[in-house]
């Protein structure tokens, strides 16, 4: 009888010992099915952040892409408060290769006025006012919409851009711009510096180069 009772405890002992053996082993070794699960999350965080990044770090590159700058002049054309109306630029034109576009024009019901435009994401913004001084010349820095060719802007950035990588330390640009004075188009910039030499450029209203040389 003593046997059997001293039996029964032993194994009721290791019965308690498998038991605990066990409830440790799933607390530090989780099963095969949980840790699939924490894998497959940690996979599809890391796409996400992954994903997140990509479109955060993509740029772009508006003067390589012509057909951009066409649509938006094409777009600009087709403000609905200037239908019927010749568009006039004023003063100065800006391209930014990260994609945006800055135009001044002539309100198109006072001519005293001027406007400021944005293009960004596809889409030129409502016009915001422009502070002008009595002294500023608006006749004279006013050039038709009709003669300036956006995609010129294209032109220009490859020409400056083609000239800069054969110069020592020049870096190639990230915006070109259009400055009217006298009713006359200007692009910019007319220059390239490197670490050695100093270029002066000069480009047709056309976007075609027009000069180039050291200083």
């Amino acid at each position: 009888m003593k046997k059997l009772i001293i039996a029964t405890i032993i194994c009721s002992i290791l019965i308690s010992c498998q038991q605990i053996t066990q409830s440790i082993n799933e607390t530090f070794k989780p099963n095969d099915t949980v840790v699939e699960k924490e894998h497959e999350l940690e996979q599809e965080q890391k796409f996400e952040t992954s994903n997140s990044e990509t479109t955060a770090n993509e740029k772009i590159v508006l003067l390589e892409h012509p057909e951009i700058l066409q649509k938006a002049e094409e777009e600009l054309k087709k403000l609905p408060q200037y239908a019927g109306k010749e568009i006039f630029v004023y003063s100065t034109v800006y391209f930014y290769n990260y994609g945006s576009i800055n135009v001044l024009l002539q309100h198109p019901k006072n001519p005293k006025y001027v406007d400021t435009y944005e293009y960004k994401d596809g889409k030129w913004s409502e016009p915001r006012p422009v502070q002008l001084s009595v002294h500023d010349d608006i006749k004279g820095r006013l050039v038709p919409l009709s003669k300036i060719n956006f995609v010129n802007a294209s032109k220009v950035a490859e020409i400056y851009n083609q000239k800069a990588s054969e110069i020592e330390g020049a870096e190639p640009l990230t915006s070109v711009y259009i400055s009217i004075w006298k009713n006359q188009l200007k692009w910019y910039p007319t220059s390239i510096h490197g670490s050695r030499e100093r270029y002066s450029i000069q480009f047709n209203d056309d976007g075609s180069l027009k000069e180039f040389k050291q200083d």
